[in-house]
């Protein structure tokens, strides 16, 4: 069954359903992400602005790390995690390893390799960085998000930190880009946000991702099949 615990807070007045997907246009057949597209696209790429229209002053920097790996059959899979419940914030939330800046940090990405092995065991020697996404300022943890897609030679062995991470979860690519997965709601805003907002959903065989997660795989998603 799709959808997972999640708890979602939609806004009196949602909009359900929302806009179509961004690649709604293209045909099912041919809604295709690779990683020669995803090399192209990200090779030299500077990251934009926060997609956030909110105050970033004082935000905390935070790296992320978008791990993918091809199997045995060529498909491009994706590593995200399912956080622990009593975590203080995004408890139960599926999110990519990452987390904030600390001082010994040398750059947000030197974090996002760093929370990576710390979270789910994943060498830092073994990522081959393909590029940044855009960055995200978050409205709930106050994080000014740094996303960077890495691809990894194999499936890794992961080791997953109890105290942090409930679940490791491995999804195709392609399976993200399906109508079954994936939805939209458009939610009113305050004004200084805008009066209404798009949010993204992916609803996998047992959770639903959302929020700032969900928003990295659009733009993920966006830039690899070029819509």
């Amino acid at each position: 069954m799709r959808g997972g615990p999640q708890v979602i807070p939609r806004p009196d007045g949602a909009l359900v359903p929302g806009p179509p997907a961004p690649w709604a246009h293209v045909a099912p057949t041919d809604r295709m992400v690779t990683l020669p597209t995803l090399a192209d696209v990200l090779d030299g790429r500077v990251p934009g602005p926060p997609e956030e229209i909110v105050p970033i002053a004082h935000r905390r920097a935070s790296g992320v790390l978008v791990p993918l790996y091809e199997d045995d059959d060529g498909e491009l899979r994706i590593i995200l995690t399912r956080r622990t419940a009593h975590l203080r914030t995004h408890k139960g939330e599926v999110a990519f390893p990452g987390g904030g800046q600390d001082p010994d940090d040398a750059s947000p990405l030197h974090t996002a390799l760093r929370e990576a092995w710390e979270e789910i065991g994943l060498p830092p020697e073994d990522v081959r960085l393909l590029g940044p996404l855009d960055p995200l300022a978050t409205l709930t943890s106050g994080a000014l998000i740094n996303p960077f897609v890495g691809v990894l030679p194999r499936r890794p062995r992961f080791r997953a930190d109890p105290n942090e991470v409930a679940a490791v979860l491995d999804v195709a690519v392609r399976e993200l880009l399906d109508d079954a997965t994936f939805r939209t709601e458009r939610w009113p805003m305050p004004p200084e946000l805008g009066s209404w907002r798009d949010m993204y959903f992916f609803d996998l065989v047992g959770d639903t991702v959302w929020g700032a997660t969900a928003r990295m795989l659009v733009q993920f998603l966006r830039l690899g099949t070029g819509t």
